[in-house]
């Protein structure tokens, strides 16, 4: 199923405060973007809106040239602004340009909540692009001078740590040295707390102190995590375009294959979305992926598949690695797989004639009391 072509919705401010106040804002945010009004285009919405009530979006000539079809993936390429000051500013600019060519109406309560929202993301990206991890789905260790094994919690913050901190030691090497044990579900959870923790500390150190002391009783995993820090957009009756993706979303990859999707983490795979057209490796960051990589990968688990020790199901990753080189070196079949990989994924539990791609995307709740 494909998403119709349609304008934007772009980023819509529903705020208490003055029109002219929102649009000074959005005009300094811009501008610190390395962005200016030529780059966007500013309505007040009609139908049921408030009068204070501003859109953000791309007009229709940008929208085109950089993201046709809602494809984000070679916005960078466009250069739109021209040289960034540094990184963190370019990729502040792609977040910004991705939002404001969302397919629907992405809403903050006011310009600071927006802003917010764009470091939050810039962090995820930039956290994501520096961890790696040893991919093990039996076993899990984190850095004990940080992280304390809980018997009923699991893995909980050591008194008088600082969580982000604790984040770094336990995903990035630079900081201990060491490699450690994650499934790749639980690690873009840490990576995804990271990014919220680093904003919090910058900007509000009321919240700092209280995801602190929740990760000293327990850390929120899985629906717990995701119901207090994640929001999800798209569903699969209105999906979002397959190729649009904003930095900072996590984003999950369904292994079509019944047979190879019974072997525990290679049900599919959780990544995040770091910009630029690349998703994350949390097992080698040095070698992002791109979507095809991706949709390869996924693909040929299926001819990994071996028995081990034990006679049960395992996965040979060496061999998945041959099968990925040898489709890339014949055109016929690396068309055929991406045919059979671009398409949205089957619901679950089922098997059919689905790909690997996700009709949702997740990202940071905006926390901030001050958003």
């Amino acid at each position: 199923m494909q998403i119709p072509h349609k304008a934007p919705g772009g980023i819509l401010i529903k705020s208490h405060d003055p029109k002219n106040h929102i649009e000074h804002d959005l005009h300094a945010l811009l501008a610190h973007c390395g962005l200016n009004d030529t780059h966007a285009f500013r309505q007040h919405p009609v139908n049921g809106a408030q009068d204070h009530d501003v859109t953000l979006y791309l007009d229709p000539h940008a929208f085109e040239a950089w993201c046709p079809g809602f494809n984000t993936m070679e916005l960078h390429a466009q250069n739109p602004g021209g040289n960034a000051h540094d990184n963190h500013q370019k990729l502040a600019r792609e977040v910004l340009l991705c939002l404001a060519a969302a397919p629907e109406p992405v809403v903050f309560t006011s310009v600071a909540a927006l802003e917010s929202h764009v470091r939050m993301r810039c962090n995820v990206a930039l956290a994501a692009s520096k961890t790696l991890l040893a991919f093990k789905t039996e076993a899990a260790e984190r850095p004990a001078d940080f992280w304390r094994d809980d018997p009923e919690n699991g893995f909980v913050l050591q008194p008088g740590v600082s969580l982000v901190d604790a984040l770094q030691a336990a995903t990035q090497p630079e900081v201990t040295g060491r490699v450690y044990d994650f499934s790749c579900y639980r690690a873009t959870e840490y990576v995804v707390l990271l990014g919220i923790a680093q904003e919090a500390r910058a900007h509000n150190p009321e919240l700092m102190e209280r995801l602190e002391q929740q990760c000293r009783k327990k850390v929120p995993r899985a629906e717990s995590f995701q119901n207090r820090y994640l929001l999800e957009y798209g569903t699969a009756q209105h999906p979002v375009p397959q190729r649009y993706y904003v930095p900072g979303d996590r984003v999950w990859f369904k292994n079509p294959d019944p047979v190879s999707s019974d072997i525990k983490g290679f049900e599919g795979s959780w990544i995040i979305y770091m910009g630029q057209g690349l998703f994350s490796n949390f097992w080698k960051k040095d070698q992002p992926y791109t979507l095809e990589d991706k949709c390869l990968e996924l693909y040929h688990w299926r001819d990994g598949v071996v028995q081990n020790d034990a006679s049960a199901l395992a996965m040979d990753e060496t061999r998945v690695e041959h099968e990925v080189d040898q489709t890339r070196k014949n055109p016929d079949n690396y068309a055929r797989v991406l045919d059979r990989m671009m398409r949205y994924r089957d619901p679950e539990g089922v098997y059919a004639s689905g790909g690997c791609i996700d009709s949702t995307r997740e990202y940071p709740r905006t926390l901030l009391s001050s958003a």
